[in-house]
């Protein structure tokens, strides 16, 4: 059984590194939302001159982040939290498709496998649940037809006759005979 293991903010952030660096993921004007939030949040993650040089935009972009993500990792895991709340409100396409969120989603706090229970519990396939369903249909209406205090035989045959695609026609044939033998005897 698998247990999903506590990440600390840091540890995602080192794991989502190379993805938030990666060219074309986080513009610049982007980068400078993220960087003025942490400047203004109280209690305040970065400090003016901080914030002033990874703003500066005579440094690459790609320098700049990757500076600040590891500038957040030294300071400590609040820093690092505030930082995915930042990029959750200004970014929130790209903080979805982090690597450590989609490891989040798709571990389950039981530790079930989600892939491998899907696969369990859908292996019969369509036909199976159409079988099982027909069979409790046709118990249903078993059961309401032997039962002897209902009249509703005449009313059944009509939805009989008139369900030659619902039901198979061999099956809606016994349930006509069986229909009709109870009313005569009745």
């Amino acid at each position: 059984m698998l247990y999903r293991t506590y990440q600390s903010y840091c540890d995602r952030l080192r794991q989502d590194m190379y993805f938030l660096t990666s060219n074309g993921r986080l513009s610049e004007l982007l980068v400078d939302k993220i960087i003025l939030q942490l400047n203004r949040v109280y209690p305040q993650i970065l400090t003016n001159k901080e914030a002033e040089k990874f703003r500066n935009p005579k440094t690459l972009l790609h320098t700049r982040l990757s500076d600040l993500i590891k500038h957040l990792q030294n300071k400590g895991d609040r820093h690092c939290q505030e930082f995915y709340r930042a990029l959750q409100i200004n970014a929130e396409q790209v903080y979805n498709d982090l690597p450590s969120r989609k490891i989040i989603k798709t571990t389950d706090s039981t530790g079930i496998d989600t892939d491998k229970e899907q696969y369990i519990l859908n292996d019969r396939g369509p036909m199976f649940f159409l079988a099982c369903f027909s069979v409790a249909a046709g118990f249903a209406l078993f059961m309401n037809c032997c039962n002897s205090g209902t009249k509703v035989a005449g009313g059944a045959r009509k939805i009989l006759g008139f369900s030659p695609i619902i039901i198979g026609r061999h099956v809606r044939n016994i349930c006509m005979l069986y229909l009709e033998d109870t009313s005569r005897n009745k």
